[in-house]
């Protein structure tokens, strides 16, 4: 090896510097101090979850199987008006059918078309305000099945009576105009209230008329069915049917049935307002057009909770809750 070799330097491996790395280093950021990074600023808060938020991620994450509470809604006052509109209007064609069916020649399947559709107007109407009672029974069956606070009965009963009374008020008045029944209009009212024995319908044609153990029982098993219908409709899983039309018609066979028994109840508050103004001997009646028709609704409600009901919500609850926490 020559001295000139070894006085030799390794040769500088290091590229040169191109236009378009100098350029990349001029923009590169300054390599931060400790003093520099406390004061930095930092990364910008998470917003909270909203309801809104929590609403649509249950939406995607369960679809229809969950349904989202919302803290809106009609209001008490908004509710029991349109429970009274409801059954005033369920009582006035119904009862009001009945009552001029001996003028009118209206047959028994006409007194059930006219209950059955007043119902389905009734519903169409007013149903998604109040939830579309019209009925003591109906209540009592929705706050058992959990469909109704138990809050909302004693208010709901109290309007249903007043609006059915109101109803057949206005019958009454119109009835004592006609001077055919000067003095007879009581007579003539009873025979569109319930009862049974000789107030039985039935009995008109001379025939000894149904006992009370038979009114009981129709009354109790055809409200029964119509609240089970109401509730099955109703449910948040049945296929998208009309429901409206669907317990009109409901209500509209089963009185097919319970008219030539009692002259068809299966609503408390429509058995008290025609007993009203038809005398104290169905007054004395009308006990049983309470507790048969409340008896079934109960009955039915209990059962739909038993057997038909969706599992509750609260299963749901930790998989809502880690969903929202992955926000």
């Amino acid at each position: 090896m020559s001295q000139d070799n070894a006085d030799k330097t390794p040769a500088d491996t290091t590229a040169p510097e191109t236009p378009e790395v100098a350029e990349a280093a001029e923009t590169a950021p300054a390599e931060t101090t400790p003093a520099e990074a406390a004061t930095a600023p930092t990364d910008a808060p998470t917003p909270p979850v909203t309801e809104a938020d929590v609403a649509a991620l249950t939406e995607v994450a369960f679809g229809d199987d969950v349904l989202v509470a919302t803290p809106t809604g009609p209001g008490l006052a908004a509710r029991l008006g349109a429970e009274a509109f409801g059954t005033f209007l369920l009582v006035l064609a119904g009862v009001g059918t009945a009552l001029y069916a001996s003028v009118t020649g209206a047959t028994v399947f006409a007194v059930a078309v006219a209950f059955g559709f007043a119902l389905v107007a009734a519903i169409a109407s007013v149903g998604h305000i109040s939830g579309g009672h019209f009925n003591p029974a109906v209540t009592l069956g929705a706050v058992l099945a959990g469909r109704t606070p138990a809050r909302d009965l004693l208010p709901y009963w109290l309007v249903q009576v007043v609006a059915g009374i109101a109803a057949t008020a206005v019958l009454f008045v119109v009835a004592n105009t006609l001077p055919a029944l000067d003095g007879q209009v009581t007579s003539f009212f009873a025979a569109a209230a319930n009862g049974y024995g000789e107030h039985s319908p039935i009995a008109a044609q001379g025939i000894e008329g149904f006992p009370v153990l038979a009114a009981l029982l129709i009354e109790f098993v055809a409200t029964a069915v119509f609240v089970g219908v109401i509730l099955a409709v109703t449910d948040r899983r049945a296929s998208s049917v009309n429901a409206a039309v669907v317990i009109g018609l409901t209500l509209a066979a089963l009185l097919l049935v319970a008219i030539p028994v009692t002259n068809g109840g299966l609503n408390p508050a429509r058995s008290l307002a025609a007993a009203v103004f038809s005398g104290s001997e169905l007054l004395k009646q009308v006990w049983v057009f309470w507790v048969a028709p409340l008896l079934g609704a109960a009955v039915a409600a209990l059962v739909y909770r038993a057997f038909a009901t969706s599992p509750a919500l609260e299963d749901d609850e930790d998989e809502i809750i880690e969903v929202v926490e992955l926000v």
